[in-house]
């Protein structure tokens, strides 16, 4: 790692957004069940929906070929081609709500370099409404050399006796909307020839925020419980064109895993959910 990279670790920026009634429209159409209202204005905004209030409005211009912002600005200039969405962690302090103006503080944690091909980036953020604390949350980036062909991790095995089981198909129409839903331009979700050609990849890549929301989303639903914390990482891609389930095993009083699933083969995200309750 250059003395350059060291020197964004700590660097801070401020974005303001707000989860607007047409915003929850999106995701509520896109993520939603078919028979069930979007939130409405003041209402509180499901988990993780977050993640569509403050869309990366960059010009066109400053898009790199991949459909993120070109390195360099907030984020350092890792110089790895691949970018992924790794995982994080969550802690839930108060609801957020349809409408409200948010502020979001960003902080580059920490820069840790696994290998001469991967770099991991940690990114901290802190959501407010005025002066009330939402959400704090660990953002984990990693970048990648590109490889010749597509080598897949080692299969995670599905578990056991999961206590609940939900089919959710990533047809590439669901992966568009999520991308225009939080504004996402990164090519490997809804370019395909971009995906296998230029990536390497088998097909579109399922969003890791997408899977994240709907773990959570299933786990609250089926428990009827307030989370207090969410702590996920990716596995295994998962591929728009596979089969996918969410699952929830290991139940306790204090917590539930949760995962996403190709079903007979591999995890593709894993999960720990806390309850407040």
């Amino acid at each position: 790692m250059t003395t350059d990279m060291r020197d964004w670790i700590g660097k801070t920026e401020t974005t303001t957004g707000t989860i607007s009634p047409l915003q929850a429209d999106m995701l509520q159409a896109t993520l939603g069940a078919a028979d069930h209202p979007a939130p409405a204005l003041g209402d509180p905004a499901p988990y993780l929906w977050h993640w569509t209030a403050f869309a990366p409005t960059v010009p066109m211009s400053d898009l790199a070929p991949d459909g993120h912002q070109h390195r360099g600005g907030f984020l350092p200039p890792v110089p790895h081609p691949r970018r992924m969405w790794a995982g994080g962690t969550l802690t839930f302090h108060a609801p957020i709500r349809i409408g409200d103006p948010l502020r979001q503080v960003s902080t580059i944690q920490s820069i840790d370099r696994k290998s001469d091909s991967m770099v991991f980036v940690a990114v901290a953020h802190e959501v407010y409404h005025a002066d009330t604390h939402l959400l704090s949350e660990v953002h984990n980036i990693v970048y990648l050399d590109i490889p010749p062909s597509y080598s897949p991790p080692n299969p995670k095995p599905v578990p056991d006796s999961p206590v609940f089981s939900i089919d959710e198909p990533m047809p590439i129409t669901r992966l568009f909307r999520y991308s225009a839903a939080t504004f996402n331009a990164h090519r490997i979700h809804y370019d395909l020839s971009y995906a296998r050609d230029v990536e390497n990849y088998p097909g579109l890549l399922v969003h890791g925020p997408l899977q994240a929301t709907l773990m959570l989303a299933h786990a609250a639903r089926h428990t009827g419980r307030t989370p207090r914390s969410f702590a996920y990482r990716g596995v295994h891609p998962m591929f728009h064109d596979d089969p996918m389930q969410i699952m929830g095993f290991d139940a306790t009083h204090d917590s539930l895993s949760v995962c996403t699933v190709k079903p007979g083969r591999h995890q593709g995200m894993h999960g720990t959910i806390r309850w407040a309750d």
